[in-house]
């Protein structure tokens, strides 16, 4: 599963990026310090079954801490983009190019308002956060109507000849976007399109890759530097996007760091840390440490760890299973307990979790069992979070 952080220039992306992933990137104060797209891993959360089934287990592609399983997930920064992007502004093709393969997007807002449209800075409230949702998600739109458009003429005639369903249609122009003919067909529903192809105008067809970016490209807000943004900012950000979530990502990468150096004592995602013991602290470090401990009050975190998480399991509705060889030792064939945890969508079957681990295994499905309870289930069995799963197949 792959998150893409997206946003203006100077609004924080890189900085959130590196707190996620603790990947070292460049970050500095000026447009398109992001040229070529950073890659990393973060982590969610969610309660591992060792605990449960009374086991020691042995990750092989995840962590366990304390029965946590810490499950990775990729995160893909690109560069800022600025209004036009989808023309060719700023480079943006290319970077929006980038985000082809995501899942769902973090939409990193400066919701102090200190940095304009074109991601210029300036004073806190001198401009509207909430205009940043907007322009990023009309961007998005136009760049998929866009891709659309291309040679879709002589598509259009073809399909009007042979009387193709208008989600086939759509499908095929977006293939390589990581968008499904159910998302689309989904969409059609809100904007029906005329029946001849050749009658789809640019208003509709725009109207359309909204609704389609909706459901193929979810998008969260990370509403970054919180800790300086003026009164109602906040406010005003939630009332043009349905998930949103305070971040201060720059206090999240210097409590990493301060951990790592041994001054602080903090596990991501906790509303709190603490000085470590026997740390020597001066009184720069100590100010700075008493102005993130008071801000992380007031918001309950940095709220870096809550954002890839919200964005992983209530925007894409994903669950945690765990699938393995021998249900009675909850084992694969290296003898590793609980091994693997898959994300996978709710509502994701028994042959799904099967394809997930291999195609073969997919292909030659027989039956799987639930390990919690020792039952076999079938094909169609839909899986549950936290389910151990053993699949059976003809070999």
């Amino acid at each position: 599963m792959q998150i893409g952080i997206v946003g203006k220039p100077n609004v924080g992306k890189s900085t959130f990026f590196g707190a996620a992933t603790m990947a070292p990137v460049e970050i500095a104060n000026y447009p398109f310090t992001t040229i070529e797209p950073n890659k990393g891993v973060a982590h969610v959360r969610t309660p591992c079954p060792c605990k449960q089934l009374g086991v020691t287990c042995t990750p092989h592609n995840s962590l366990c801490v304390d029965g946590i399983r810490m499950v990775p997930v990729e995160l893909l920064d690109v560069a800022g983009l600025v209004p036009d992007a989808w023309e060719g502004k700023g480079l943006g093709n290319q970077f929006l190019d980038d985000l082809r393969q995501a899942d769902a997007l973090i939409n990193v807002v400066d919701v102090s308002g200190s940095t304009d449209i074109e991601g210029v800075p300036g004073e806190p409230g001198s401009h509207d956060p909430a205009e940043d949702i907007l322009f990023l998600r009309r961007e998005i739109d136009c760049w998929m109507r866009e891709i659309i458009k291309n040679g879709f003429s002589r598509i259009a005639r073809q399909a009007k000849m042979q009387g193709s369903k208008p989600e086939a249609i759509l499908h095929e122009r977006l293939a390589g976007l990581n968008i499904t003919e159910a998302q689309i067909k989904d969409a059609l529903r809100v904007v029906p399109m005329p029946e001849d192809p050749t009658k789809w105008d640019d208003d509709l067809l725009l109207r359309l890759c909204g609704e389609i970016r909706a459901r193929g490209k979810p998008m969260i807000a990370a509403m970054n530097k919180a800790d300086i943004a003026p009164e109602g900012n906040i406010d005003r950000v939630r009332e043009v996007n349905d998930m949103c979530v305070v971040t201060m990502a720059e206090t999240e990468l210097a409590l990493k760091r301060a951990a790592a150096g041994g001054l602080v004592d903090y596990v991501p995602g906790n509303p709190s840390f603490k000085i470590a013991e026997g740390a020597k602290v001066n009184d720069g470090q100590r100010k700075a440490l008493d102005y993130m401990a008071a801000n992380m009050e007031k918001y309950g975190g940095t709220g870096i760890q809550q954002c890839i998480e919200d964005a992983t399991f209530k925007m894409l509705d994903l669950i945690a299973v765990y699938p393995v060889e021998d249900e009675t030792k909850f084992t694969d064939h290296f003898g590793r307990v609980l091994p693997d945890a898959f994300l996978m969508p709710r509502g994701s079957t028994a042959r799904d979790l099967a394809y997930r681990v291999h195609s073969d295994l997919g292909d030659k499905f027989i039956r799987a069992v639930n390990a919690r309870t020792k039952r076999t289930v079938g094909a169609d069995y839909e899986l549950q979070d936290g389910d151990v799963i053993r699949i059976v197949a003809n070999k």
